[in-house]
């Protein structure tokens, strides 16, 4: 969904705490208690989670035109039930550089590096702790223009790299993704507008190519619809060309629907959808996998004060199967709620519970946990 929205302005929505200052530091601490640490299928470990996060942001305006921010969050987290290593390190890197040459042509350019030691990633089908520290870094620029007052076009790129550190991962997973596309909008009226796009997008692992590698170009046309400040809708829908390096090639439905209603002050709902083929945990036994994604979120400020959220994803997919391994079904189920309370103005206080469950047609897949927390956040 990401990958089709839209750029509409040079500066990027900045939390009001961080507005009107260069430096802005954050210190987040919880703890929390996750009935399964591994994701695991049996013999699933639970244990407390002590978490400590400080986060430094830098926001700047370079020039009228140029705006540029960086960030630096590393994160401690400590498991008393842990087998082996307890304390568990990760840390992520973000910039961003946009410049504006008009009111209408952006140059939007965001790297994201992440290094993450805590093994909660949903690997299916991996053995009870095994180490899945991952590296990985994303890259995303967009171009966005308007050769005329109706005419709105975006040419973006995007490249991900997936790093495993332990070595029999990362000879499976480790790869590239790499996407380019090129999207237009034509206002059919103020507050309607079709759509089309082409996308193209490569796979690359980095040990056997000869049978993980893919190509897609992708095909598709939609609309954006906008109702005012509160209600808006996007459709995308389309077909995927799908090359697999040693198997054969398919074309499939791609579709990518949403919208969102902010129906009050600091309150929202937003649903969606989408179709798509995508990478599994396991490409020895599966070239890849068709998704289907159903997602709702909702945030709701009680009072000033005190604000509710609460999300839902149902992911149903079947993964396709190499030689012969037959096809399996698999279903993936995600549902979160939260309570934040902010006594202060820097202040945040925020319980949540989560769950996942995942049903698989294969037994070493499927999995469930539950996790509990709560976590204070002060922001200066």
């Amino acid at each position: 969904m990401g990958f089709c929205a839209h750029v509409r302005a040079v500066y990027a929505p900045i939390p009001a705490l961080e507005q009107g200052k260069d430096f802005t530091v954050t210190i987040q601490a919880g703890i929390s208690y996750n009935t399964n640490i591994f994701g695991a299928a049996s013999g699933a470990i639970g244990s407390f989670d002590f978490l400590v996060s400080p986060k430094i942001t830098y926001n700047q305006s370079v020039t009228n035109q140029t705006f540029f921010s960086a960030s630096y969050n590393p994160s401690l987290d400590y498991f008393d039930k842990r087998p082996g290593k307890k304390d568990v390190y990760s840390q992520a890197l973000e910039a961003r550089l946009a410049h504006s040459f008009s009111q209408s042509s952006v140059l939007d350019l965001d790297d994201k590096y992440s290094y993450n030691q805590n093994p909660e990633s949903l690997l299916n089908g991996q053995p009870v702790n095994t180490d899945q520290t991952l590296q990985s870094n994303e890259f995303d620029g967009r171009f966005t223009f308007a050769p005329t007052e109706q005419l709105g076009m975006v040419i973006k790129a995007r490249s991900v790299y997936y790093d495993y550190t332990n070595p029999a991962l990362g000879a499976v997973l480790n790869r590239f993704e790499n996407l380019y596309g090129m999207e237009f909008d034509y206002a059919l009226q103020p507050k309607l507008k079709a759509a089309g796009e082409y996308r193209h997008q490569d796979v690359d692992y980095s040990s056997s190519p000869s049978t993980n590698n893919k190509h897609s170009d992708f095909l598709m046309a939609g609309f954006d619809y906008s109702v005012g400040p509160q209600l808006s809708a996007s459709v995308r829908v389309g077909g995927e060309y799908r090359q697999r390096a040693g198997l054969s090639s398919e074309t499939t439905p791609y579709a990518e629907v949403s919208g969102k209603y902010d129906y009050a002050k600091g309150s929202f709902v937003s649903v969606g959808y989408t179709y798509s083929l995508e990478e599994t945990s396991n490409p020895i036994l599966f070239s890849d996998e068709k998704l289907n994604r159903f997602f709702a979120n909702i945030q709701h400020a009680f009072t000033p004060l005190i604000v509710g959220s609460a999300s839902v994803d149902y992911e149903p997919a079947e993964l396709n199967g190499r030689g012969g391994q037959p096809n399996i079904s698999e279903e993936t189920t995600h549902a979160g709620i939260a309570a934040t309370y902010l006594p202060a103005k820097n202040w945040s206080v925020t319980a949540s519970y989560d769950y996942d469950f995942v049903s698989s047609g294969m037994s070493d897949r499927g999995m469930n946990r539950s996790r509990v927390g709560v976590s204070a956040k002060v922001q200066f």
